[in-house]
């Protein structure tokens, strides 16, 4: 229980649970997150042990007893008729049955059909009628004569979602966390561990909860695979839908115009269209006029009848090539079937999330935290659909007189979403509000720069906003930072950006803001910002150059402890490494502080270094400082050179350093980075 977990079981006791109690009591079940969380939250949700221990085994027991497995479906059916009365957990539907004039369920991992339900249960859980809806049910078994009559007969039912919940508490408690504090109650709800994800990471996580709090939004996503893109669609809540990309028709998505069934988007809070992607994939035409149809003006007609309705759509899919491979040849959007590849349905996009930043999901990202009970926040984000926050960056800022109507809509969404789960109480500073809309318009950026590579016909668009003091602050898009040679338009000097100084040349292979200097000439004094996970950096680049000559350097920085601190370090030395000459000996001084907790294993991989590289020309010597007053992050050359980190050595984002197939464990350049500066700075003489 660290502090923060402590803080969130005080202020939202009874709605949070610890997150790694899903895997525990799963089990072999197949059901969503928030049915088994529904449950921990009825019994588990306390940080008392005992408690907990005991709330688990009554889940285990319950989901054992009541729980139907496909192939246990026949045992359940002769359990109901030898005791005449069982609960079951399963996921049922409702149909009209119009020649008998009435409404019938059907269960489906049970695989009984035509039970009878009364209407009034229907108007209550519409949506009962399309899509599915898990539930705790009593079934009665009767048998009859009668050959038309169903002998199951359904006693009760109750939808596995909240029931009401508390708003203005949640408002007050949401006071007593700060912006960072609540990112990560946010990321650990979701059921990630906060400490394997940057700010920037953090923030792309959390647009995927976008489309259940804001209404008519349209998200998409494509980035490779195993990076979690679906997840929140099919596990998070019970007012979003996840479908198949491939299942989709108009009659299932809007309406049957025979029998004037409502679709999808008419009970659904967010639809969302899993393995979207794919070129080859055979999509209806018309399903795509339709869809551009709603996704800009939230209705769709049934005949000469229009309806309108005010779910989100969210689409996600796998890539086929590289970020680079993309911006070089085609567009990010590449991967997309041709019937979408549509510039006008593109054109509908309100922020696309750029898949090949989100990490590939390993086992240690998981939390063992507490989160919210995730059908707790379901309900939260599902009551702010009513609320707008787009508005709330006017009192500073205001968008460039260039961006249409269509990107500005798309902006004010995506910002509108991101407040309403960041600050749902108000109170955003300057900087915190500038940070979430220039996030905001980058999403929507990317999508306007595919449209200008795929169809000529659409304007280059100046993506900037104005603060107060009249000052016009440019947007561009990570991947523009990083590939600047790719994109069409020009990209001017933006050193404060992570742009390259004009005196450093940006190599044209593709592999990132690769900063070379040809000879010692050309070395500049000069600053640089990276943005959190640009690719394409590494010791090699951003210092390489500047240690080539010098017989003596000192490191300073306090927080070489950790293991992946010390190969840092080993890194670091490496890239000198390559730029002596081999029979050249270097000095190379580490100034640091040490451990307080494990200041053995600190000294013994200090020693270890030493050993090692005393064999390749490189005599490693460390002194500690504990002085209280080394806070700086510097390297320094005999040369004549003082390089600036503002990170030290640890401007990498964590990797599993223990994957060997990883290009990621021997490759810096092919690892996110944190955001970070450097400053080269020349020494007098």
């Amino acid at each position: 229980m660290n502090e923060l977990n402590q803080k969130i079981c005080t202020e939202f006791a009874g709605l949070v649970v610890r997150k790694d109690l899903v895997k525990t009591v799963k089990g072999n079940a197949i059901v969503p997150s928030y049915v088994l969380e529904y449950l921990l939250g009825q019994y588990c949700a306390t940080n008392d042990e005992d408690s907990i221990e005991s709330g688990i085994q009554t889940v285990k027991e319950i989901l054992a007893k009541h729980y139907v497995h496909r192939n246990e479906a026949g045992l359940i059916r002769s359990t109901i008729r030898e005791k005449g009365r069982h609960k079951v957990i399963d996921k049922v539907s409702v149909s009209l049955n119009d020649k008998k004039d009435v409404y019938e369920t059907e269960f489906s991992n049970l695989g009984i059909k035509k039970v009878l339900i009364d209407s009034g249960t229907v108007k209550k859980h519409p949506k009962l009628l399309v899509g599915g809806v898990w539930v705790i049910a009593d079934i009665e078994y009767d048998h009859t004569e009668d050959k038309d009559a169903s002998p199951w007969i359904l006693s009760t039912i109750k939808p596995i979602q909240m029931s009401h919940f508390d708003y203005e508490g949640y408002i007050s408690a949401r006071s007593k966390f700060d912006l960072d504090e609540w990112i990560d109650v946010l990321v650990q709800s979701i059921g990630f561990n906060p400490e394997f994800f940057g700010r920037r990471s953090k923030l792309t996580q959390l647009v995927r909860l976008i489309p259940f709090c804001e209404r008519n939004y349209n998200l998409i996503e494509l980035g490779p695979k195993g990076t979690g893109k679906s997840h929140i669609y099919s596990e998070f809540s019970p007012h979003g839908i996840l479908i198949s990309g491939g299942e989709v028709t108009v009659p299932k998505l809007f309406v049957n115009n025979s029998s004037g069934k409502l679709g999808l988007v008419g009970y659904w809070d967010t639809v969302a269209f899993d393995e979207f992607a794919g070129k080859q994939k055979r999509v209806d035409k018309a399903l795509v006029d339709i869809m551009k149809n709603y996704m800009a003006n939230k209705s769709f007609s049934r005949g000469v009848e229009t309806l309108g309705a005010d779910a989100s759509m969210a689409f996600v899919g796998n890539t086929e090539h590289s970020l680079a491979y993309m911006l070089k040849h085609s567009d990010l959007f590449d991967a997309l079937p041709e019937k979408f590849y549509d510039s006008a349905f593109l054109d509908r996009l309100h922020f696309y999330i750029p898949g090949w930043e989100v990490d590939i999901i390993r086992g240690e990202m998981f939390s063992n935290g507490f989160g919210f009970v995730v059908d707790y926040l379901a309900e939260v984000l599902r009551h702010l659909r009513n609320q707008d926050y787009s508005d709330q960056y006017q009192e500073y800022f205001k968008l460039s007189s260039q961006i249409s109507t269509r990107d500005r809509d798309a902006i004010h969404k995506t910002f509108s979403g991101l407040m309403k789960i960041l600050f749902p109480q108000g109170g955003a500073t300057k900087s915190e509000i500038e940070e979430i809309l220039k996030f905001a318009m980058e999403g929507r950026k990317r999508v306007k720069d595919q449209l200008f590579r795929i169809d000529s016909t659409y304007a280059d668009v100046n993506f900037a906003y104005i603060d107060s003091s009249g000052e016009e602050k440019p947007v561009y898009t990570l991947e523009e930072q990083q590939y600047p040679n790719y994109f069409n338009q020009t990209v001017g000097e933006v050193d404060d950006i992570g742009m390259p100084e004009p005196e450093i040349s940006t190599a044209a292979s593709g592999s990132g803001a690769e900063q070379t200097v040809s000879n010692e000439s050309q070395l500049t004094e000069h600053h640089v910002v990276y943005s959190e996970n640009q690719r394409g950096v590494s010791y090699d680049l951003l210092m390489g150059s500047y240690l080539k000559g010098a017989t003596r350097i000192e490191i300073t920085d306090p927080y070489i402890r950790l293991f992946y601190q010390a190969k840092n370090l080993m890194e670091f030395l490496e890239t000198i490494i390559k730029q002596k000459a081999e029979e050249d000996e270097v000095v190379v001084s580490l100034v640091t502080v040490e451990d307080e907790n494990k200041a053995e294993q600190q000294r013994d991989f200090f020693e270890q270094i030493q050993t090692s590289m005393f064999a390749v020309g490189i005599k490693f010597e460390y002194t500690f400082d504990n002085s209280g007053a080394q806070h700086a992050r510097h390297v320094v050359t005999d040369t004549g050179w003082k390089i600036l980190l503002d990170r030290g050595l640890d401007i990498f984002q964590v990797y599993d350093m223990n994957d060997a197939f990883s290009p990621a464990t021997r490759l810096q350049t092919h690892r996110a980075v944190k955001s970070f500066d450097v400053t080269y700075i020349k020494l007098d003489e």
